[in-house]
């Protein structure tokens, strides 16, 4: 099936890889959450949401990430088993995280947990995405755009979006500040960090080639490839993958 993608190379790494980068990415949230200093611009917009809605900050952020997947559509992307369970677990592991650590503390605790969040932020992008599964759902919302209008940069399309989802989140209530700052100037570097080693190896065209000889004549192979992991790396100064914010 095209949803989950090519599993045939390494399966077990890319599964096992994949999920841990998904865990520590909803309990990386939940520590800048709790850190009270500010979010990256999509965390701003969930708890604004969050406020709102009366909904627990999880449910707010798998909500959203279902409704940018619907975005795909006009779009023509194509989400992979990474993306669909990049809304669906991120949003779980941020809420059980949140219930086991209290609020508030000493500014010197707060701003530990500011620090922990983001390094084990640009760690767990690197891990979902090196394991090519697909891109969470508001990263390939900014490709897909990309993808219909080639004169569009993509700092520009992620710039336009998180500004936009920034200002509506502060509007309603979410947390903006030093950590927000400091997000934006650290994700980029540490993304480009953690990516090289967790990246699994593209298939071999030799491999690719014994696996394709072994397909019995009219049978439909299980889609495509995800996109290269190099099309989702943030570059220096811009943000990573949200989220799963991904």
């Amino acid at each position: 099936m095209a949803l989950l993608g090519n599993l045939r190379h390494r399966p077990v790494r890319r599964l096992v890889q994949l999920y841990l980068g998904l865990v520590l990415y909803g309990v990386s949230m939940a520590l800048m959450v709790r850190s009270d200093l500010g979010l990256d611009p999509w965390d701003v917009f969930h708890q604004g949401l969050s406020k709102l809605t009366g909904l627990s900050f999880g449910t707010v952020t798998i909500g959203v990430g279902a409704l940018v997947l619907l975005l795909w559509i006009p779009l023509r992307q194509r989400p992979g088993l990474g993306t669909i369970s990049n809304v669906v677990v991120i949003g779980l592991v941020v809420d059980a995280t949140l219930a086991l650590m209290p609020a508030g503390g000493p500014l010197g605790v707060r701003i530990a947990l500011l620090v922990t969040g983001i390094v084990a932020n640009g760690a767990a992008t690197g891990m979902y995405l090196g394991a090519r599964l697909g891109p969470g759902p508001r990263d390939g919302l900014m490709t897909g755009f990309v993808a219909r209008r080639p004169g569009w940069s993509v700092r520009l399309v992620r710039t336009v979006i998180e500004v936009t989802v920034l200002a509506l989140g502060w509007l309603l209530g979410g947390t903006v500040g030093l950590g927000t700052v400091a997000y934006a100037l650290a994700i980029g570097p540490l993304a480009q960090l953690f990516i090289p080693p967790f990246a699994v190896p593209e298939e071999s065209v030799s491999d690719a080639t014994s696996h394709d000889a072994t397909v019995p004549d009219g049978a439909v192979s299980d889609g495509a490839d995800t996109p290269p992991v190099e099309a989702d790396v943030p570059r220096p100064g811009s943000t990573a993958p949200a989220a799963p914010t991904g």
